[in-house]
């Protein structure tokens, strides 16, 4: 780990920094996740990363590569928690998915230990273009084709798809742009409202 009040040399790692590189890399993790929900993607820069961890900038190309590939690990980690979504669907009836999936993610969404990476990574996603690009790489294929997997109907893939939209559109409402009244309703209240029109996207007909 280098130590922040001596200079730090530029270059491949030293034998020291290479010994502690899982602390250093979850380091740069935390700064990064940080840097992305205060700045966004485009303001976000791999100097102030590196700035923010006590390291410098080769080490995060080092361990990371590009600014993309620092995003896409820091929220693959963020997004963590709610790869567990195709368990839920698993869990349980067919006919009660709906309702496990819903309360499941809007419980991801309502901890706040949670919510603020994920409120970083859909606020740079939504206005950047590579960063939405490394999210619906991370969604489409660690997440909604999971749980495409686990329905075994026709038209898995949309289904999921359109399930998601409708839980994402809430969060955005609810999360991001925080409408009222949705905003500061009860989740119960939502999960109540919601649920059914998610468990009719995955098993209707």
């Amino acid at each position: 780990m280098t130590d922040a009040a001596t200079p730090r040399r530029r270059g491949r790692p030293s034998r020291t920094e290479t010994a502690a590189a899982p602390a250093t890399r979850d380091r740069i993790l935390d700064a990064a996740r940080e840097e992305f929900s205060e700045r966004g993607y485009e303001k976000t820069s791999v100097r102030g990363i590196a700035k923010a961890a006590g390291v410098d900038s080769a080490l995060v190309h080092h361990y990371f590569g590009t600014k993309e590939q620092v995003f896409e690990a820091a929220i693959e980690g963020a997004f963590a928690p709610a790869l567990a979504a195709p368990t839920a669907v698993e869990d349980g009836p067919l006919d009660t998915v709906g309702e496990r999936l819903t309360r499941f993610l809007l419980g991801i969404w309502e901890n706040p230990t949670t919510r603020t990476p994920l409120l970083a990574i859909v606020r740079s996603a939504v206005n950047n273009e590579t960063a939405a690009a490394v999210f619906r790489r991370l969604v489409a294929a660690q997440l909604l084709r999971r749980i495409a997997g686990r329905l075994d109907l026709p038209d898995a893939e949309l289904r999921a798809e359109l399930a998601a939209a409708q839980l994402v559109g809430v969060a955005m409402l609810r999360y991001v742009i925080k409408v009222e009244p949705l905003a500061s309703v009860d989740v119960e209240r939502i999960v109540e409202r919601v649920a059914p029109v998610v468990q009719g996207h995955l098993t209707a007909p």
